[in-house]
């Protein structure tokens, strides 16, 4: 445990669960998607629901999906700043069943048609968890530098890129594998301890088996 974990980030807003945490929450969103992201559907649930606005929920969510840290000034005008920027927006208030109180859902499209789903919550303290992308059951954090790689579940395809990762020199912290069914849709998370460079983010994207290959850098 760090000081930052008894007494939170530094950040703008008035909560580390409701402002600081939707902020990450975005910022990973947007570090997975492949594309500008031009429209973001986003429901709020628990918690987040009822008290969005008057937190700052709303704000920092935003803020997270155009690139601001948590301690960024430009974080209290980000709605308008969106609008500025072309990103339009839409909340919905629903009740998800068994889900943490401070869930948020977005569904993104990018300019050139890119989409992703994730569902994240705010765990507190800053901290997330995402819990699913794209449908997918998965379990992260951001809090260290994070390769979420979507492939086929096949043989040789996980040895492929463990080998890579190898060869360039970088150190894997923590490796999980998450799949629909045999045979079917498969994500690779892996924390690192040093992140590879963009280069070889594009040299993984190429292995056999891969659809998608994106660096989350530490949140």
């Amino acid at each position: 445990m760090d000081i930052f974990d008894i007494i939170g980030p530094v950040m703008i807003g008035p909560s580390s669960s409701h402002t600081a945490g939707a902020a990450r929450i975005g910022r990973a969103a947007r570090g997975l998607m492949d594309d500008e992201i031009a429209k973001a559907v986003i429901t709020l649930s628990g918690s987040f629901a009822r008290t969005y606005r008057g937190h700052g929920t709303d704000r920092a969510l935003i803020a997270g999906l155009m690139g601001m840290a948590v301690d960024d000034i430009r974080l209290r005008d980000s709605l308008e700043l969106a609008k500025t920027a072309g990103l339009s927006y839409e909340f919905r208030l629903e009740d998800i069943p068994d889900a943490h109180p401070n869930t948020a859902v977005l569904e993104l499209t990018g300019v050139h048609g890119g989409r992703l789903s994730m569902r994240a919550c705010s765990v507190g303290g800053g901290a997330i968890r995402v819990e699913k992308l794209n449908g997918m059951s998965v379990s992260f954090s951001g809090q260290l530098d994070t390769l979420v790689i979507c492939h086929t579940d096949e043989p040789g395809v996980i040895a492929n890129v463990s080998s890579l990762i190898a060869a360039l020199n970088v150190n894997i912290a923590t490796m999980q594998v998450f799949r629909r069914s045999a045979g079917g849709d498969a994500v690779m998370v892996i924390e690192t301890d040093n992140a590879p460079d963009q280069e070889s983010v594009n040299m993984i994207r190429r292995l056999r088996g891969i659809r998608t290959a994106n660096l989350l850098r530490r949140l």
